[in-house]
């Protein structure tokens, strides 16, 4: 941490009582994974997944800069969906990362922009979620198709753990379009998906329409929407992590494998898989012409935004199919 001195309070707490990790434990991993951290989250508004108690404790988000911060945790102000402003934390060196540890964070959640420009995305991400009846080895067959459409958009898409069932899939991207449009792109990738392989792979909102499927969560790309970075801890019992990898590691990676104990001496063996992530951005040039393709030929136009977000424009309904009624005409009416 060069010559910052961060104070670890109460080290031998057990964070994760079924294998007896501590909260030492938990700061010493961040610090042995700082350097690729850093380059994950390095000037991005960062909001902090705490757990003060363990992972059997209550948590909650962090995301205006807690009180005491340290002088050299910096900020920068974003604007939440609501239009509230807030000061977010922006990680920039080692010592953040120990201080925020040291809160009891286990998840860094940045947000898919960098400062100063926070209202440009620079990076498109697809949340591979596994619903009931479905696994890791599902995510993992639904994000080989997912690599071949983003090939069709002319993209490159980069795999990592998700800590727990799921994937996480990077995909680097110009800072020229605003989060409304990275949306619409991200809901036109996940529906080509579908298509070309219905039984496996949804975009289906409602939980009632997904079945044993593979959700392709687009609400993930929705402003104030974040995923848990590479590298983070987790909130499992076992203090899984989400780890990069290789598209031809992901077949046979089993996600249990990668964990506070496990990912140093693994990141000091094979390094960063996700090096270089940001060396070729590319355009959404493509998908934004899916995008008209879908509602001009199929009538698929937008997707229900989260409950908690105010109406978009051109956003269909929020009401769930089964509370949904027919008129005597046959109209489905709310």
């Amino acid at each position: 941490m060069g010559a910052r001195t961060v104070r670890v309070s109460n080290p031998d707490k057990i964070y994760f009582p079924e294998r007896g990790i501590t909260k030492r434990q938990v700061v010493e991993h961040y610090l042995a994974v700082a350097d690729p951290l850093l380059g994950v989250l390095r000037d991005r508004p960062t909001h902090l997944k705490r757990f003060v108690d363990g992972v059997t404790g209550e948590w909650f988000y962090q995301k205006r800069l807690p009180k005491g911060a340290p002088e050299y945790a910096e900020t920068v102000q974003v604007r939440f969906p609501s239009g509230r402003p807030a000061d977010v934390l922006c990680p920039t060196e080692p010592a953040v990362l120990a201080w925020a540890a040291n809160l009891g964070t286990f998840d860094f959640h940045p947000w898919p922009v960098r400062r100063p420009d926070v209202d440009a995305p620079d990076e498109l991400r697809i949340d591979l979620d596994p619903q009931p009846g479905t696994d890791f080895a599902d995510a993992a067959r639904v994000a080989a198709t997912l690599r071949e459409v983003l090939a069709d958009a002319d993209l490159v898409g980069w795999p990592k753990t998700s800590g727990g069932r799921g994937i996480h899939v990077m995909v680097p991207i110009r800072p020229e379009w605003d989060f409304v449009a990275v949306r619409r792109c991200v809901i036109a990738i996940g529906r080509e998906v579908h298509r070309r392989m219905p039984e496996r792979a949804t975009v289906d909102w409602w939980k009632e329409q997904r079945g044993e499927r593979v959700f392709l969560d687009f609400n993930q790309a929705a402003r104030d929407r974040t995923i848990a970075s590479a590298w983070s801890v987790r909130g499992t019992p076992r203090a899984t992590v989400s780890f990069p990898l290789r598209w031809e590691d992901l077949p046979d990676a089993e996600p249990d494998d990668f964990d506070v104990l496990t990912v140093a001496g693994l990141y000091a063996e094979r390094g960063d898989a996700h090096a270089g992530l940001h060396d070729d951005p590319a355009g959404l040039e493509t998908a934004l012409e899916w995008v008209e393709r879908d509602e001009r030929d199929h009538g698929l136009g937008d997707m229900p935004y989260p409950p908690e977000y105010p109406k978009m424009p051109g956003e269909p309904k929020r009401v769930q199919p089964s509370r949904s009624r027919a008129d005597t005409s046959g109209k489905t009416v709310s």
